[in-house]
């Protein structure tokens, strides 16, 4: 069978058998390493989405590999019932990296955010939520009242839903917190939204006017975190430490984990029972992560996202482009051309990328990524964009 008669099974397969709650593009992907992927026909990609900025250390890095076969020899699942080692390891290493006191381990974004909405609502005893216009904070119930678009949250109302403000607006956002807002959302670079980046002094000013009506701070760094932006996390650009903060996608270097994290004052609220995850933190996605963050510093990649994004936001803006935007190796190209044919063209020539509207590309590559791959991706896109 040739490899397009294996992905036309296959998407005909995926369409008899599972839920179409996703757009894929016709490309059937089976195998990773670094910032390569291969599909069926052994057609080789430069990977620019990375799992949405989910494989920061690459498709399959040897150490992280190398601790999931080794824990899974061990010990895969037990309940959060007993004491495992792998999760308080790592909880202690978040503790150092983020400054923040406590985890909550999940499996996912959504999921990390649900646990900081709830939190936050038993910290205050108040239920309101004030969240950014263009902001993407998930998918579920909860999560979703914070999430902007309305094709997202029209087919389910009634939601306990956000007050939206203008990111980056600070009057704005103190006009719209109250003695009913338990907590202020935001992303430090909104990503979904488009990759916004704010003034050095929005967080801070988020912070300020959440504290002073009694509010907590929320930073969802699940897009951010572990040196996507140039930074281990986003908030260090701003030197804010928020309340809460959530984290997930490139935490455990390609497995499903996610974790909410908080100060001491706000975690100590949450009693045996308030909260659970089946999975949370479970052996093996913990050893997975504890390995991608030896990976993030014994390999530089922080820096090496500040670095190599330096220099891909600068050769961008040779292209035709409205704007280029972004921190580390989080980039956004805003262009007068329609954003999903140029995914297209851009992955008949090799090269993997992903827009978050018409005329938005979003650049999220691994950040274990080669200058001169770099190079090539910016080629690919002159010779669609010139």
């Amino acid at each position: 069978m040739s490899g397009q008669d294996r992905t036309d099974e296959m998407k005909a397969r995926e369409e008899a058998s599972i839920v179409q709650t996703y757009t894929r593009q016709p490309l059937f992907i089976v195998r990773g390493s670094g910032a390569r992927v291969w599909d069926g026909n052994g057609k080789e990609y430069l990977d620019f989405v990375a799992g949405i900025a989910v494989n920061n250390v690459g498709h399959c890095h040897p150490l992280v590999v190398e601790a999931i076969k080794s824990q899974a020899e061990k010990l895969i699942h037990t309940s959060n019932l007993y004491y495992t080692e792998n999760q308080i390891l790592l909880a202690e290493e978040l503790k150092r990296l983020t400054g923040m006191d406590r985890a909550f381990y999940c499996n996912s974004g959504a999921e990390s955010v649900e646990a900081a909405i709830k939190l936050a609502r038993r910290a205050t005893g108040r239920s309101g939520l004030v969240a950014a216009e263009a902001s993407f904070h998930g998918r579920t119930l909860g999560a979703l009242g914070a999430t902007y678009k309305s094709m997202y949250r029209e087919p389910f109302r009634p939601l306990n839903e956000a007050c939206f403000v203008p990111y980056n607006d600070v009057e704005a956002l103190k006009g719209a917190v109250d003695q009913n807002t338990s907590a202020v959302i935001l992303e430090p670079v909104q990503g979904e939204g488009g990759v916004h980046v704010p003034s050095p002094d929005y967080l801070r000013a988020a912070r300020d006017i959440s504290h002073d009506a009694g509010a907590l701070l929320i930073l969802d760094e699940v897009q951010t975190g572990f040196g996507r932006t140039g930074k281990w996390f986003g908030k260090e650009h701003s030197g804010v430490l928020p309340d809460i903060m959530t984290l997930a996608k490139a935490l455990a270097g390609g497995l499903p984990m996610g974790a909410m994290l908080a100060a001491e004052s706000v975690s100590e609220v949450f009693q045996r029972g308030d909260h659970a995850s089946t999975f949370g933190g479970g052996a093996l996605v913990s050893a997975a992560a504890l390995a991608t963050i030896r990976v993030i510093r014994e390999e530089g990649l922080v820096k090496r996202s500040e670095e190599l994004g330096a220099g891909l936001r600068s050769e961008l803006g040779k292209l035709p482009h409205r704007e280029v935007r972004g921190l580390g190796l989080m980039v956004g190209l805003e262009v007068d051309a329609d954003c999903g044919q140029v995914v297209a063209a851009a992955r008949e020539k090799g090269v993997l990328l992903n827009n978050t509207s018409q005329n938005v590309l979003r650049l999220v590559p691994p950040l274990v990524v080669s200058r001169e791959d770099v190079d090539s991706v910016v080629k690919v896109l002159g010779e669609i964009l010139g």
